[in-house]
């Protein structure tokens, strides 16, 4: 009795976990795209773009990727991601002349606070509102 208990509690635990992950390209909604356009005036290596790709778990936006065609630009890999609450994004990019650079933007009562990881030049970079506040070379 207690070995089908045991086999039942596994079997509903393992159900409902089970979530069905979807993903769809759309227009960035009211929201992303404020965050986008504020941290855009800010950083503008960061881009602005009105398509994302949104990916659901049982209906609930839980990451938004951009893409961008990189052909003509000066880039060689661009990633740009939202999460979910529209207070955060993650960046990647790669260019001949920045190397890869990849790092988060955040808003914080309403300040943006920006972490950046240079690989080229071994440099973190801590920027509040535009404006670089924390600087260290890694090596």
């Amino acid at each position: 009795m207690k070995n089908c208990i045991l086999l039942l509690a596994f079997i509903f635990t393992s159900v409902s976990f089970a979530q069905t992950i979807t993903s769809k390209k759309e227009d960035v909604s009211v929201e992303q795209y404020q965050l986008l356009e504020k941290v855009n005036k800010l950083y503008p290596d960061i881009t602005l773009n009105k398509t994302i790709t949104n990916f659901y778990a049982d209906g609930n936006i839980i990451d938004s990727q951009q893409e961008f065609d990189l052909s003509g630009s000066k880039f060689s890999s661009y990633k740009l991601g939202i999460e979910p609450g529209n207070k955060k994004l993650l960046f990647e990019y790669v260019s001949p002349e920045t190397g890869k650079v990849y790092g988060d933007v955040s808003i914080f009562k309403g300040n943006v606070l920006r972490t950046t990881f240079s690989e080229k030049t071994d440099q973190i970079e801590v920027s509040l509102n535009g404006k670089s506040v924390y600087l260290k070379k890694l090596k």
